[in-house]
């Protein structure tokens, strides 16, 4: 651990002008600064349970109120002011508390920046009567940061000095990054935090056996400045050598290995080891995985890597039962094998996911087929559903089948398939021809993620987008190549006094000849509680004969405010909302309808949970919506 000094006073300046401190680490680091360690002569009792008995004497502290805290919490006199019965206080442990409170005082205050306080213990009460203690302090002025000087040594200095452009920029960084700048209160919790924030800003780019050579805080009492000095130690450049993986029974360790985010030698930072330790807990083969390097600087040129993974079970049911805005009451089950057949195939194990689910308006079975993590993180997959979903208006059956690669990181997903999808469409209105609707499209999906938090975000944002192309067939309409393409922007943004803004905007197009018959479910409908809230999932759309169907063109868009309810629960917050926008055959076409109310947000650990109360401003209704997480 780091270790602060106190410089001796200049040969310049006089010692009463000078007060060297190392912050009352020589007194106690607040847990130990009192004199006696459980009453005077006496060993703290472990019984916590012993009764106590009545106070031994009064005791009142008169103090700013943070200042009061800290020696009610930590003052002996306060500590001792009630003891088990058998271990009350006398009269001369009592003297020898009032003797030695007031350089108590100080040695605490001290902690706290404050070098010229003006202390005071008063003790009265005559014989036979119980015994007052008066504390009175007056503060003084807060001590404040003069000028830090921070010096750094080892091979970091040498490579910056060298112009290695990485290393200058570090030096840099560390310098500039230091939390206690000139006029800063100075206390020893935050002297204490700086030190550690630096020194794990320097290990984690690199230089993980870095230390501090030394540092010093020179107080300057009369005036109520301090002077900083600090050095810094690097030690060597750490690089990436073997990796060891433990605890292994059923998946291949080139499944860890292939999502490696460094080669040896690369050089060491904290971040390439967080991103790994991201790649395998979305890898869905472990419940957890910690990553370490050996920090032995005779170990620099090539630190070990330890990765040890707890497995996820070979074998997972789920059973589910849920309400949604989409599809009503459901119930699902969902079995996941992590390793198919126990074997290999062309090198690799393959997850097999299948899922049933039983809705009121939604009933869809799925079938996915995902190699384990090849090199570079890559997946390949196959994947088929078979779906029945009841949309107003009309009846869609549909198929799809997929097979393409993906990756996934931190920041970055991208998928690649070829699809083959089929689209039976029965309408409820007889004038409507039932249609059957096929396409073959070559596909690419990629999300961003910029957010403080991908589960509870509240800051920064996500863009997802899809681009395909293909031919379609239609029984009813003409054949012939079309494009499509669909984007969704979440914004997050913390507004102040408590206040949470987030905005969404999403649109889509479909790219094709009018006569082409492109399948319903490569087209866009709106409504729901994804979408425009007030109006039911899926019920917006062009009329055709009265019926809504499915458009070429979607745009929608919604702004949210949301704000903490009761303090004492800050992760219940109320919303209030507006949503607007709609689908159709044409951008010249579209009539965006509006949608808005307020609810109630929950932020649970397994996301937001959302209660809205919308209010349909086209059909002059209200509706109620119930959702679970967020849709990137």
């Amino acid at each position: 651990m780091a270790r602060a000094h106190a410089l001796p006073p200049r040969p310049s300046e006089s010692p009463n002008r000078l007060a060297t401190a190392v912050l009352a680490l020589w007194v106690c680091g607040l847990t130990g600064c009192g004199l006696f360690s459980a009453k005077p002569d006496a060993a703290a009792p472990e019984d916590t349970a012993t009764t106590t008995g009545p106070a031994a004497y009064d005791l009142a502290i008169e103090a700013p109120s943070d200042l009061k805290r800290l020696l009610n919490t930590h003052l002996d006199l306060a500590r001792f002011q009630k003891l088990p019965a058998a271990d009350a206080i006398n009269p001369a442990d009592l003297n020898r508390l009032v003797q030695a409170a007031p350089a108590q005082v100080r040695a605490l205050l001290e902690t706290e920046g404050y070098f010229n306080p003006q202390v005071s213990v008063k003790k009265q009460g005559a014989a036979g009567e119980l015994p007052s203690v008066q504390v009175t302090v007056q503060s003084g002025p807060r001590t404040t940061v003069q000028k830090t000087d921070l010096t750094v040594t080892g091979d970091l200095n040498t490579a910056a000095q060298a112009g290695n452009a990485k290393a200058h920029a570090l030096v840099l960084r560390l310098r500039q990054s230091w939390k206690l700048g000139p006029g800063e209160p100075f206390r020893q919790g935050a002297w204490g935090d700086a030190k550690t924030s630096t020194l794990g800003t320097a290990r984690a780019e690199g230089y993980a056996a870095a230390n501090w050579a030394n540092t010093a805080a020179e107080v300057d009492a009369p005036a109520n400045t301090v002077k900083l000095q600090l050095a810094l130690d690097s030690g060597p450049l750490f690089r990436f050598g073997n990796t060891t993986v433990e605890g292994l029974q059923r998946y291949s360790p080139q499944a860890v290995n292939n999502l490696r985010t460094y080669q040896a030698g690369t050089p060491y930072t904290e971040k390439l080891l967080l991103d790994f330790q991201e790649r395998l807990q979305r890898a869905n083969l472990f419940e957890s995985a910690v990553l370490e390097i050996n920090p032995d600087p005779a170990v620099a040129e090539a630190t070990p890597v330890t990765v040890r993974v707890r497995e996820l079970p070979k074998n997972q049911a789920e059973l589910g039962l849920g309400y949604s805005d989409s599809t009503g009451q459901r119930v699902s089950i969902e079995h996941t094998n992590r390793r198919l057949f126990d074997r290999s195939f062309f090198g690799t194990d393959i997850t097999a996911r299948n899922k049933l689910e039983l809705g009121r308006d939604r009933q869809s079975l799925e079938t996915d087929l995902n190699t384990h993590p090849l090199e570079g993180g890559w997946r390949n997959l196959v994947a088929a559903r078979l779906q029945r979903e009841v949309l107003e208006g009309s009846t869609v059956r549909s198929t799809r089948l997929r097979a393409g690669r993906a990756i996934e990181s931190e920041r970055v997903d991208r998928l690649f398939f070829l699809e083959g999808t089929t689209a039976a469409t029965d309408s409820t209105n007889p004038t409507i021809p039932d249609r059957l609707d096929r396409a073959v499209t070559a596909n690419v999906h990629v999300t961003l993620r910029r957010l403080d938090s991908v589960l509870l975000p509240t800051q920064g944002y996500a863009l997802h987008g899809e681009f395909g192309s293909g031919y379609a067939f239609s029984n009813v309409a003409g054949n012939g190549p079309f494009a499509r393409a669909y984007g969704r922007l979440n914004a997050y943004q913390p507004l102040g006094g408590q206040w949470l803004g987030s905005a969404r905007l999403e649109a889509g197009q479909v790219f094709a000849r009018s006569g082409i018959g492109v399948p319903d479910t490569l087209q866009f409908r709106a409504g729901g509680d994804e979408s425009v809230r007030g109006y039911t999932y899926q019920a917006l759309g062009p009329l055709v004969n009265g019926t809504v169907t499915s458009g070429r063109v979607l745009l929608t868009g919604s702004v949210e405010a949301a704000h903490v309810i009761v303090p004492s629960i800050p992760a219940l917050l109320g919303a209030v909302f507006i949503d607007a926008g709609s689908a159709a055959n044409d951008f010249g076409a579209l009539r965006p309808v509006l949608g808005y109310g307020a609810g109630v947000r929950f932020r649970s650990p397994v996301g937001p949970l959302r209660l809205d109360l919308a209010y349909a401003d086209k059909l002059k209704q209200f509706r109620l919506h119930f959702g679970v997480g967020v849709t990137f």
